[in-house]
């Protein structure tokens, strides 16, 4: 899984729990899209889940905007409780400067509107919000194995395990996204003159004592699966800090799992300086993005997220220095994702 129910706080509530983020080049401007409440949630915590977003919660798109990991733009979506219909109002704010990063201030208002259909301003952002089809993929037999090998220092087994068996666990599943695009013109006033944005999302949970607190966090595609399956402790403490932390806090961690991996495989020469390449490529865990181009994930390096890349065979060849395939491709989910607005696939 990319982030879906990536830690106990995240399952408590999956309204808040991030499953994916992507940043691709629009028919318009930059898209931004936020995959929150995933339907296999029912199955995994054994009850009904609560519909749609949370009326006392934030979901918001920071940006950086000059190579820092601290936020300088922020568009952030509230929403109201749910209709009897299922729908619910909306509020799209943006913040800059200082208050891009600080959860109390309130920005400019852009957009009022309501789920389940286009809202548009009138500087060309528009706003799609409302259930959909999972554009993910993710083999659990391969999911665990890869899991194990980075806390265990240990090759994944995959022994009695073949390409031909994968299955796409998310299949057939919804999620609840936010698609929000930009005009590039906007984005670029702010952009230096490489043109790049490093973006990441954060849903925050408003407290009985009038503050806010960060509930989940999304940037690059994978990072729980990798690190954070069998040390869920690990996966809170993700969730709850900053980008611009992630290296004093986490890149000793990924640089010796990964090393642990790498040497077990014998793919590097020097597992531990593979382990530290890849930790700073990782860290700031953000999703970097040149503003106007076309997005990819892959082999070849990291620019934004488009709705088909192959994020786990990249992330699991990365992180074992191996040639690695789960064995599925974008043509095993069960809707796909459309070249117009709002681009992610219809609900099943």
């Amino acid at each position: 899984m990319s982030h879906h129910l990536d830690s106990p706080a995240a399952r408590k509530d999956v309204r808040l729990d991030i499953s994916d983020l992507y940043l691709f080049r629009g028919e318009r401007g930059t898209v931004f899209v936020m995959n929150v409440n995933h339907s296999i949630a029912t199955q995994v915590t054994g009850h009904e889940v609560p519909a749609g977003f949370h009326h006392e919660a934030q979901y918001e798109f920071k940006i950086d905007t000059n190579g820092d990991a601290v936020a300088d733009l922020s568009y952030r979506l509230t929403f109201g409780e749910l209709d009897p219909a299922g729908n619910q109002t909306l509020r799209l704010h943006r913040l800059t400067g200082a208050d891009a990063g600080d959860p109390h201030t309130r920005g400019t208002l852009l957009a009022e509107g309501s789920t389940g259909g286009t809202v548009e301003t009138t500087d060309d952002v528009r706003l799609w919000v409302g259930k959909a089809g999972d554009p993910f993929w993710i083999e659990p037999d391969v999911l665990h194995a890869i899991g194990h090998a980075l806390t265990d220092g240990t090759r994944a087994d995959l022994s009695g395990w073949t390409p031909a068996q994968a299955t796409n666990l998310f299949a057939g599943h919804t999620v609840h996204a936010i698609v929000l695009e930009v005009p590039d013109h906007q984005l670029l006033a702010s952009a230096g003159p490489d043109k790049r944005i490093d973006v990441w999302a954060v849903t925050n949970l408003a407290t009985d004592a009038g503050g806010w607190r960060q509930v989940n966090r999304a940037g690059h595609p994978m990072i729980h699966p990798l690190l954070t399956q069998y040390d869920e402790e690990l996966g809170d403490q993700l969730n709850l800090t900053r980008p611009v932390d992630d290296t004093t806090n986490y890149g000793k961690i990924v640089a010796d799992a990964v090393a642990g991996v790498v040497a077990a495989y014998g793919t590097a020469e020097d597992p531990r300086a593979y382990g530290s390449a890849v930790a700073a490529k990782l860290f700031p865990d953000v999703l970097p993005y040149r503003i106007g181009t076309p997005a990819v994930y892959g082999f070849n390096g990291f620019n934004g997220r488009s709705l088909t890349d192959n994020a786990p065979d990249v992330m699991f060849s990365l992180a074992t220095n191996t040639a690695f395939t789960i064995g599925l491709t974008k043509d095993s989910v069960t809707a796909k994702p459309t070249t117009g607005f709002p681009y992610v696939p219809a609900a099943a």
